[in-house]
């Protein structure tokens, strides 16, 4: 297994956590909104984290990590369950302690996504070829093919700014050049859908089309409606480098009553890792992927796994038996 050792470029936070609902005209008027602060240097910054307890005990390492990797997407992520009420940092937490929590997430999260990775292929091949059976190649250009006629049109709109996207691909120039009226059939289309479109285009099908397509994966079709649904949320913080790690998530998974009464919680990444289990129940390397979480939690020994929502026997729910 490949372990990242540091660092990746500055992007915004994919994290719920950090944002909170409220009234913002109702704020402003009762005069509660905040004033941003000025910019700290980053010899600043180390000092402000020592002013609130943080050890650091190699100032010019911390200097680099904070070089490479932003404040906020550091320091502001990974304190979450570090600090007391007041805002000052738990006796004895460190600088180092918050960059292992870090990678871990950094190499946790690149785990996942080749699991997603197949999960997305095998979807759009099952959708695209029973879809194209059943109502032809270009039957999802029919509303009366789909439960609601308002969505499929939304659809549609997604697809043509999706081909837009993608004109200079070979395969839709060869289409939309050579093919009556330049429509792409849906095996092809959905090779540049996003995994948010495929998972609308599923929930938008009729019920007895979600269930044929649910049947291949011997899963019921309103819990494949809504694993995908979370698998896609899970991919698109995977995609922007978000945190998976001590994060409670937005898009939340259906959960077979077996976890549910088992304690598992569907707010959390392990409950959306049982979804993929389920889905993925017949890849022969899934039990491999299930060991290498494992060598992530005993090389980042600073992780605590039950604030991703892995229980003490996570292992045997996980894995697959033979």
């Amino acid at each position: 297994m490949n372990i990242i050792r540091l660092t990746e470029p500055n992007t915004p936070l994919n994290d719920a956590d950090h944002v909170g609902s409220f009234n913002f005209k109702e704020k402003c008027q009762m005069g509660d909104m905040k004033q941003h602060q000025p910019p700290l240097t980053i010899e600043e910054q180390i000092e402000n984290l020592k002013s609130i307890g943080l050890v650091i005990k190699d100032e010019e390492y911390a200097q680099r990590i904070l070089n490479d990797i932003s404040y906020f997407r550091l320091i502001k992520a990974y304190s979450i369950n570090l600090k007391t009420k007041n805002g000052i940092y738990k006796k004895d937490v460190t600088f180092e302690q918050i960059v292992e929590l870090y990678l871990f997430n950094s190499n946790f999260r690149q785990l996942i996504f080749p699991e997603i990775e197949k999960i997305e292929i095998n979807v759009r091949c099952r959708i695209a070829n029973y879809f194209a059976e059943t109502y032809g190649v270009l039957g999802y250009l029919e509303a009366e093919n789909f439960v609601n006629f308002k969505y499929h049109k939304s659809f549609l709109n997604d697809v043509e700014e999706e081909i837009r996207r993608n004109s200079k691909a070979p395969f839709v120039r060869n289409f939309r050049e050579n093919y009556e009226e330049g429509q792409l059939p849906i095996y092809a289309l959905v090779e540049i859908f996003s995994f948010g479109t495929l998972s609308k285009f599923y929930k938008n099908m009729k019920n007895p089309d979600k269930k044929a397509v649910a049947k291949m994966f011997d899963i019921g079709y309103t819990y494949l409606e809504s694993w995908l649904e979370s698998v896609s949320y899970v991919r698109n913080i995977c995609a922007h480098y978000g945190r998976l790690y001590n994060a409670k998530l937005a898009k939340t998974p259906k959960l077979y009553k077996e976890y549910s009464e088992a304690g598992i919680g569907n707010n959390r990444i392990f409950g959306v890792l049982i979804c993929i289990k389920q889905i993925l129940k017949n890849d022969t390397h899934w039990n491999d992927f299930v060991e290498n979480i494992e060598l992530l939690f005993k090389r980042y020994k600073k992780v605590e796994f039950k604030t991703m929502g892995f229980p003490e026997n996570w292992r045997e729910l996980l894995e697959v038996k033979n």
